[in-house]
C-alpha cells in the first residue's frame, strides 16, 4: 500500500523552508505543498527524483519495445543484450 505523503500549506514552507527541505532530504518522502487548500507542487529529494526519473525512463523503454514487438519491428535479443551490457558498464 502506498504511503500517504506529507501535506503542508505554502505558508509553512514560507515560514521555515530550510526545515521543510531538511525533512524532504532526510526522509526521501515527497511533501505536497498546498495553496488555498489545493495541491500545487510536490517537493522531492534529489535522490528520490533521480530514482523516479530512472524508473520512468526504463518504463518508457519497455513500452516502446512492446509497441515495436506488436508492430513486428523489434530488434534481436542479442542486440538488446549488447545494449543492456553497455548501459550497465556505464554505471
Amino acid at each position: 500500500m502506498a504511503k500517504v505523503p506529507k501535506i503542508i500549506p505554502v505558508s509553512e514552507l514560507r515560514q521555515d523552508a530550510a526545515a521543510v527541505l531538511r525533512r524532504v532530504q532526510k526522509s526521501r518522502d515527497p511533501v505536497v505543498v498546498t495553496q488555498r487548500g489545493r495541491a500545487t507542487v510536490v517537493l522531492l529529494s534529489l535522490d528520490a527524483y533521480e530514482a523516479a526519473e530512472e524508473e520512468r525512463q526504463i518504463l518508457r523503454a519497455l513500452a516502446r519495445g512492446d509497441r515495436e514487438i506488436r508492430a513486428r519491428r523489434g530488434v534481436s535479443l542479442d542486440a538488446v543484450l549488447r545494449e543492456a551490457d553497455a548501459l550497465l558498464e556505464q554505471e
